[in-house]
């Protein structure tokens, strides 16, 4: 109400109004420090509530539903307040009380109410215990109990298996545990522990390490038995200890607990511990005294621990065990998160990833046996005897199986790749390696005809391929160095696998013979004749075949039982290549999505899958999924990565074509699809482009109207997605957008877009009109060919042959020279090495001779330091007498002249007596003295005499 509408309802008022406002007017002392015109204001309000209470009071009495309806409005009102305010503040709902996570009928006990004592109770009265801690929303938790009560449905009479729910908030496991993630798995083992548990959640895993955990230690009563333990591809260690003088020999107890401490620090039990209780198979590793503990290695030195040196104690044996341990292959469990695991290793070098379907409850593993044997091989630089007789006992072992497997289930075994009856043969006559040699090394060169995985029944007719054929020649005279040593007419066969060409493999079968025949065969066969004709050919077609998408099949010993293949080559070869691998083996059947990422197919019967990754040179190559994992097929893949020039074709990515519309303006590039749109019979403009690039998408509508510009059936407008397609790397750009020009008659000269043109449509029609070809044209095309034009070329091309062959005769010249440098260099490096180690020795010699010398030194100088300790001591002993002797001098002295005045003394007295009687008889006749004196001389003062006496005196009352 405003200040005027207070004062003109406070004059107007009634009489009533007038009292009021009189009574408000006066008010105590002071009230004039207050304003005038508030007061009439409320007094002018407090009139106006009364006088509506009144109204509203008649109103009631007059119609007393209306006073009933507001009552219950009002009381509605307040609930609705009421309840709208308890809503807003119980936001937080009580957990629900917890249930049980397993079954009652479940052989795991399950504190669900996060009883951590009660745990700790009942944990001491057994041997082994598992503590399964969970949360109960937790979606692995849940995945994890079917394989926890699988395997406590197997070990639960010998462990106790406890489920405890650590995520209720009342439990003692959720105020004591502070867990970061769930599940989390402890072992104990008696007192020992907790051991956990990170390894994958699937029954067999977690049953095979619990029984690790309950027998840490393996028995090995036989010689066969610690072949066994020695030839596995885990680092053992070996403990000696005699039982039969007690049941638990000195030392015992601290290996047992070493091999606990062991699986603590490395749960996938990469470390075996082993006891030996006979002292014939303890001497056979170098073990002689009980209690001595033994590292056995494959290539560098097998150690005993040295207690003289080292505490014996758990701990240190197990540190000492882990720092010490040689492993030929790892096993890598990637847990699917954000981990660093697989970029650590590939940074280490090559990488050979191997899938196996793997059983850790399985008693016998073939196909990690003959891993075994290759890891061993590959890796057995220097012969190592001992290597050699462990590689025995396994092909030993591996007989057995195979020939059982090859009984049980011969029609299982996949067929294999079978050689074409009639292949494409061609004649090759090698140089010879001096001018004045009278002989020649022919050989047969056949390429294998079988491709696509049809079998050669299937061809009807096999056609030669010129192209193939000359790319055979490329690759054998890489390789043509293997046929030099031939010197009879016995014909010698050799398979190789091609390099750079798209089929599988070819076969050479080498003799020497004399020149005359040579000549002739030349003359016969046309050694070079025929490529010439199919390089012209080739020149004249635009259509070109695409290469096959099928990988190389790799070299395979039983495929040619004629040929006597040995592992001498194999033997030693991470030792003599730069491309050494490390080797890695995941369970397929947990990890199979890693190797499909690599390569392998997604629906196979046998998950069984090898690739190498070569991080550095940004390449990775797979073994052909058609070909069983086995010993021979991984020596060969590994042997056929180490060679210079590797005749591996390496594995390319690509997105599905059949996700892209086959009928499109701008056709859609793949891997799989990259050499049907290129190599067509048409010019080919082709757009390398990612997602992340985001100038790329800025070009589409140039090159769709470039689409719509040109004709369809003479010009394709194409594009590849770089990050999703893998292409070879003469097909790889190091910048986006790039674009290439493909013309139809020259696909080897394709041209590349200038990067400093901008890129419109009017640039790329004159890049596509400039670069295109012009015997395209119309006008040209009505222009053939003449005869005198083929001689010329063909002339031509007979010139640019015989180049050729000019310059393989000088290269394989430098060859030979760079043949006879290695061999030279070797030769040096060889003495080298001799002198080398010529002076190891010495050197060694010399500290011995050394430690001797420092030995005998210390004997003489503490023998020195004893004897002057001695010599001191008799000096200090000698001084003790010189001074006694000196004292007992000075008493003798002293005693003589006491002596000698106790007897003048004596004398006196005696002459005195004598003079007394004398004088009694003679008192006037003096006698004279009977002692005689000298001359000048005077007898002892009497006090002296006295003094003489006392001391005589008091040094026998001393004594």
């Amino acid at each position: 109400m405003s200040e005027c509408g207070g004062r003109g309802g406070g004059g107007s008022s009634s009489s009533e109004d007038a009292e009021d406002e009189g009574g408000g007017g006066g008010g105590p002392a002071g009230s004039d420090c207050l304003s005038p015109s508030p007061a009439p204001a409320t007094a002018s309000s407090a009139g106006r509530l009364r006088r509506g209470l009144r109204g509203a009071s008649l109103m009631a009495r007059q119609r007393p539903e209306l006073l009933c309806g507001a009552v219950a409005l009002g009381c509605a009102l307040l609930l609705a307040l009421k309840f709208t305010c308890s809503r807003a503040k119980d936001v937080i709902i009580p957990a629900k009380p917890p249930v049980n996570f397993f079954s009652p009928r479940s052989p795991v006990l399950d504190l669900f109410q996060g009883q951590l004592d009660y745990a700790e109770y009942i944990r001491q009265d057994s041997e082994v215990v598992l503590l399964f801690f969970y949360a109960p929303w937790c979606g692995q938790s849940i995945a994890a109990r079917a394989e926890i009560q699988q395997a406590a449905s197997r070990l639960s009479d010998q462990v106790l298996f406890v489920a405890i729910n650590c995520w209720w908030n009342q439990g003692k496991c959720r105020k004591q545990k502070h867990f970061f993630y769930f599940p989390v798995i402890y072992l104990y083992h008696r007192s020992f522990g907790p051991i956990e548990y990170k390894g994958p959640m699937s029954a067999v895993y977690i049953e095979k390490f619990v029984r690790r955990v309950m027998k840490p230690l393996l028995y090995i009563p036989s010689q066969s038995e610690l072949l066994d333990f020695l030839s596995n591809y885990e680092p053992g260690v070996l403990g000696y200890f005699e039982f039969s003088g007690s049941p638990q020999p000195p030392g015992y107890l601290t290996f047992f607990t070493s091999a606990l401490h062991s699986l603590k620090k490395d749960y996938l039990g990469t470390v075996r511990f082993g006891v030996i209780t006979n002292k014939h198979l303890a001497k056979l590793v170098s073990l002689v005294h009980s209690g001595s503990v033994y590292l056995h290695r494959h290539f560098n030195t097998s150690l005993v621990f040295p207690r003289e040196v080292l505490n014996y104690t758990a701990e240190n044996i197990c540190k000492w065990a882990l720092e010490n341990q040689e492993t030929l292959f790892r096993w890598l469990q990637p847990h699917g998160g954000k981990s660093l695991l697989l970029n650590n290793e590939l940074k280490k070098g090559p990488a050979l990833f191997l899938f196996i379907p793997f059983n850790p409850l399985a008693e016998s593993h073939p196909l990690i046996d003959e891993i075994t044997e290759v890891a061993l091989e590959y890796n057995n630089c220097h012969g190592d005897q001992v290597v050699e007789r462990l590689l025995q006992h396994l092909r030993q072992v591996d007989a057995p199986v195979l020939e059982s497997l090859a009984l049980e289930a011969p029609a299982q075994l996949p067929d294999p790749p079978l050689i074409t009856a009639s292949p494409c043969c061609n004649t090759v006559v090698l140089p010879q390696w001096h001018s004045f040699s009278r002989t020649h090394n022919v050989c047969e060169l056949c390429v294998n005809q079988t491709a696509g995985g049809v079998k050669p029944s299937s061809v009807s007719m096999p056609q030669c391929s010129f192209f193939e054929m000359a790319a055979a020649l490329d690759s054998f005279y890489l390789k043509e160095q293997t046929f030099y040593h031939v010197a009879s007419d016995s014909i010698e066969c050799s398979n190789f696998l091609t390099s750079y060409s798209p089929f599988s493999y070819y076969t050479a079968c080498c003799r020497t013979i004399s020149r005359g025949v040579a000549g002739f065969i030349d003359s016969e066969q046309g050694v070079f004749e025929a490529p010439t004709v199919a390089f012209s050919s080739l020149e004249k077609k635009c259509e070109v075949d695409a290469p096959s998408s099928i990988p190389h099949i790799e070299e395979n010993r039983y495929l040619f039982p004629g040929v006597d293949m040995t592992s001498t080559n194999f033997t030693g070869l991470s030792c003599r290549t730069n491309k050494t691998l490390n080797i890695y083996l995941l369970d397929s059947n947990l990890f199979w999505l890693y190797a499909e990422r690599l390569g392998a197919p997604s629906s196979t019967q046998v998950k069984e899958f090898a690739a190498i990754v070569d991080v550095k040179e940004e390449s990775h190559y797979i073994l052909d999924p058609k070909h069983a994992l086995m010993k021979l097929t991984l020596e060969s893949f590994i042997q056929n990565f180490s060679v210079l020039y590797s005749p591996l074709k390496r594995h390319l990515i690509g997105s599905d074509s059949a996700q892209f519309p086959s009928q499109h303006l701008i056709t859609e590039v793949t891997t799989d699809t990259f050499w049907e749109v290129v190599l067509q019979k048409q010019d080919v403009l082709l757009l390398y482009y990612a997602p992340w690039c985001g100038f790329c998408p800025s070009l589409n509508h140039v090159f769709i109207q470039l689409a719509r510009n040109l004709p369809m059936d003479t010009f394709t407008v194409a594009r590849i997605d770089v990050s999703q397609n893998d292409l070879p790397w003469e097909f790889m750009v190091d910048r986006l957008p790039t674009v290439l020009f493909f013309p139809c008659n020259r696909k080897d000269l394709s041209v590349k877009y200038p990067e400093d043109l901008p890129i419109t449509l009017p640039n790329l029609l004159k890049f596509i009109l400039h670069h295109s070809d012009p015997a395209s044209s119309p006008q040209n095309m009505a222009n053939s060919p003449t005869k005198e034009c083929l001689q010329s070329e063909a002339v031509l091309q007979r010139g640019h042959i015989s180049h050729l062959e000019r310059e393989i005769q000088k290269l394989r010249a430098e060859i030979s020279s760079l043949q006879r440098a290695q061999v030279q260099v070797e030769s040096q490096l060889s003495s080298a090495r001799r002198d080398e180690h010529r002076l190891r020795r010495q050197q060694r010699a010399l500290e011995e001779q050394h430690s001797l010398l420092r030995a005998h030194s210390e004997q003489l100088q503490a023998l020195y330091e004893q004897k002057t300790r001695e010599l001191q001591e008799l000096a200090r002993k000698l001084q003790e007498l010189a001074d006694a002797s000196e004292n007992l001098l000075t008493e003798n002295t002293w005693l003589k002249i006491l002596v000698a005045t106790m007897e003048r003394k004596l004398e006196g007295r005696d002459g005195a007596e004598s003079l007394a009687t004398r004088k009694e008889v003679r008192p006037k006749q003096p006698e004279p003295s009977s002692t005689p004196q000298l001359p000048g001389s005077s007898p002892p003062p009497a006090n002296v005499s006295a003094t003489l006496v006392s001391e005589r005196n008091n040094e026998n009352r001393t004594d």
